[in-house]
């Protein structure tokens, strides 16, 4: 069965979907429409030029209301209201604008014709808050689903894991995160402090909605587990430091040999000692450093992972667009 989609901001998540579908990963999607308010130009530019993965990797073009990609002409729209469109025939409209917090937001793509709406973001009145490795039987036939927060698709999926193996008491992460679209690059007006600092000069402490989804997500494991960021000055790849109490605590060998078996596509592993460059592009939700964990005391143990804030997110996009269209 092929599956239709359109896609409703390019970002940088609905580039990265874009990429995405340029690869293996396209097989059995048909792209049918794209919506930005950008022109046309600069999200062919855009695209074709990416500082943190480099060239698109095929031929893109574009008319005043088409982008190209390999000689496919695609529908692109500018407008600031997606319910304008015509989505008939859509079976799932990906919004990636990062503006769907409400209901009526989502919603407009429902209006334009589309079957299903995808949230590329947190969205606390979808039909479902849904992280693959963390609440898989929750999916049914929503019509609003959101995939949650990047940081929540590497923690959440980590949280269920160690609770089914060795029971979860409590814990703590803090996020050590690249900077994002939401910082300036210079100080300058944000509504929190901190972040009007200049992204790139400065670590900044922050607040993280991972935890608090995670409860959503996880609701057996709800108030648990707290959670804190640190924003760094790297463009790519950030990373999810955890310590948990555990009622049966293994030792680190033990811990290491089940978080090696934990399936792909959520979970990866290494055992080699790497930097956030070296996972540029993975396509996991979270990828345990395994020279990283330690058990501490008799019932705390620390567990690191790495994950692509951007790529791994949206391959789980993908990953999730397939389960909702099967």
């Amino acid at each position: 069965m092929t599956i239709r989609i359109a896609i409703n901001g390019l970002g940088r998540i609905g580039r990265s979907i874009l990429r995405l579908l340029a690869t293996e990963k396209g097989d059995g999607f048909e792209l049918v429409a794209l919506n930005d308010i950008a022109a046309p130009d600069l999200v062919a530019y855009l695209l074709k030029y990416d500082t943190v993965f480099g060239l698109y990797p095929g031929e893109v073009g574009h008319t005043d209301d088409a982008l190209i990609l390999n000689a496919t002409h695609i529908p692109l729209t500018q407008t600031p209201d997606i319910s304008g469109v015509n989505l008939n025939g859509v079976d799932l409209l990906l919004e990636c604008t990062g503006k769907a917090d409400t209901r009526a937001w989502a919603e407009r793509g429902l209006r334009a014709g589309a079957n299903k709406i995808l949230i590329s973001g947190p969205s606390p009145e979808a039909d479902l808050t849904f992280v693959m490795g963390a609440n898989d039987a929750a999916l049914k036939d929503q019509t609003i689903v959101s995939n949650a927060s990047c940081t929540t698709n590497a923690l959440a999926p980590t949280l269920k894991l160690l609770d089914d193996a060795y029971g979860l008491i409590s814990g703590h992460m803090t996020t050590i995160h690249c900077y994002t679209g939401s910082q300036p690059t210079v100080d300058a007006p944000r509504g929190d402090m901190v972040r009007s600092r200049a992204a790139a000069l400065s670590m900044i402490p922050t607040t993280t909605s991972a935890a608090t989804l995670a409860d959503l997500v996880l609701p057996e494991l709800a108030d648990k587990v707290t959670s804190h960021s640190v924003r760094v000055p790297t463009a790519s790849v950030s990373a999810v430091d955890l310590i948990v109490q555990l009622e049966n605590c293994p030792d680190t060998d033990t811990a290491n040999a089940m978080l090696r078996a934990a399936p792909a596509p959520v979970f990866a592993h290494t055992d080699d000692c790497v930097v956030s460059s070296d996972l540029r592009a993975h396509p996991a939700s979270i990828i345990f450093a395994t020279p990283e964990t330690s058990r501490v005391g008799r019932d705390m143990l620390r567990v690191f992972g790495w994950y692509d804030n951007e790529w791994g997110f949206s391959n789980r996009m993908l990953d999730v667009a397939r389960l909702m269209t099967s």
